[in-house]
């Protein structure tokens, strides 16, 4: 890995810059060539396959289905019977797992519904809570398979009280495109209503505009591939979404204390995820610095997803040597991580002064790698710098509020000119009647 001993180097290597589709442009080509007949940038392709949806409805989605993932189906919504059926396909000890997993996740949400947003009603002005009615959760496919995304995504919602869940995915190869049975069982722990087996930009299309088969959700959440990110950018107004996911990210903060090997292999669990994942290991400790660039390569040699994780940390990984806490915590303070993990001494000392990060992994006791799957929070967190301005996907995310306002004849007397005269101010005379005429009104009796 490279190791980067100038602190103005660092600030500079760590500046954002917006995540540009053009790093992938070569094979995204190819692929719209092979798709569409043409050459196409990728907004012009995902633009297309929506306008499609919307006006040609299942008959597009399975047309696209077709050429892009190249499955024939016959149906879009899996049944309940290949759910049943995806029970006898998963080891048992994962359907145990992923049942450990839930319960934490519920419980995790359940206190922080608790915590989130509360109605009120003081002086004749307030709030009422309500959940969304309607969501629906993009899980990515194809090649592999997220269960855990499924639970992370799913049960805030449910959590939240939203009415119904609706699933979308990639299908898998075969006549019936089937859905990794993992995913189906996972679905069903966490109580989803439906699951289609629908990918890509056709799938978010779907979603937000609605087809024969699909409804129409209120709000679309989940990570994906450049198509999926470039269709969720385009709805957004007609739905709500969760967020633009860039690549995945991990900031590891240590000191001298730190093991070099839990280190490195932390660096790789987030490495093996993407060629454009970020693996960062930011230290005051020059031996731990070398020691981990030389775990590092001697892990890489054990892994199934080696070559992945490998281009990653050569192309995208640093190791960033400070001279104290306080350069390296202004370091991650600038990056704002999605995930930041903590490998000092009083770990928890350092809490006040990290004002961005999507998630904190405080010690040696609590990698990332636990949170991905069954500490509790959603493992959804917000990415390419977005933690400056944006949260972990939670309950809040499928709530909505309502102002109340009830105000009394006496609230009326007192704000009513002041109100008119501000409307008059803006030219909106129509407004100021409205307030006028109900201070006349009151004033004949």
């Amino acid at each position: 890995m490279r190791i980067i001993r100038e602190f103005q180097t660092a600030k500079a290597v760590l500046q954002r810059s917006p995540f540009e589709f053009g790093e992938l442009s070569i094979e995204i080509g190819q692929m719209i060539k092979r798709i569409f007949g043409e050459e196409l940038t990728p907004e012009e392709a995902v633009g297309r396959i929506i306008a499609e949806v919307r006006t040609r409805g299942d008959a597009a989605l399975l047309d696209y289905t077709k050429r892009i993932d190249g499955v024939a189906l016959t149906s879009l919504e899996t049944t309940r019977e290949e759910i049943n059926e995806a029970y006898g396909k998963v080891d048992k000890e994962l359907i145990s797992s992923l049942n450990i997993a839930a319960t934490r996740v519920r419980s995790f949400h359940q206190v922080q519904l608790r915590h989130s947003f509360r109605e009120f009603s003081e002086a004749g002005l307030g709030q009422i809570v309500r959940p969304l009615e309607r969501v629906g959760i993009y899980v990515p496919g194809g090649t592999a398979c997220y269960p855990s995304t499924v639970l992370m995504s799913v049960i805030p919602a449910r959590m939240a009280g939203v009415k119904e869940v609706i699933v979308t995915t990639p299908p898998g190869n075969g006549e019936k495109g089937e859905i990794p049975p993992a995913t189906l069982v996972a679905a069903d722990i966490a109580k989803v209503d439906r699951v289609f087996k629908v990918g890509g930009a056709q799938a978010i299309a779907a979603l937000a505009f609605g087809t024969q088969s699909i409804p129409k959700v209120d709000k679309l959440c989940g990570p994906g591939g450049v198509f999926v990110i470039l269709a969720k950018k385009m709805v957004f107004g007609v739905v709500d979404i969760d967020g633009l996911a860039g690549p995945t990210e991990t900031v590891l903060l240590a000191d001298d204390s730190a093991s070099a090997a839990l280190c490195a292999a932390d660096l790789l669990a987030q490495a093996e995820h993407d060629v454009l994942a970020s693996a960062i290991l930011i230290t005051t400790s020059s031996r731990l610095a070398q020691e981990v660039s030389e775990e590092v390569t001697r892990q890489l040699k054990g892994l199934e997803r080696a070559d992945i994780a490998r281009q990653s940390v050569e192309e995208r990984g640093k190791i960033i040597m400070v001279a104290d806490m306080d350069q390296a915590i202004e370091l991650v303070n600038l990056y704002a991580p999605e995930h930041l993990c903590l490998m000092v001494r009083h770990a928890s000392s350092y809490m006040d002064k990290i004002r961005h990060a999507g998630g904190i992994f405080i010690g040696e006791s609590s990698p990332e790698a636990l949170g991905d799957y069954v500490a509790g929070p959603s493992h959804v967190m917000p990415t390419g710098g977005s933690a400056r301005f944006s949260s972990p996907l939670g309950v809040g995310d499928f709530l909505k509020l309502t102002s109340i306002v009830s105000l009394t004849r006496q609230d009326l007397e007192a704000l009513g000119s002041v109100a008119a005269t501000i409307a008059r101010a803006e030219g909106f005379t129509a407004h100021a009647h409205a307030l006028e005429a109900r201070l006349k009104k009151g004033r004949k009796r």
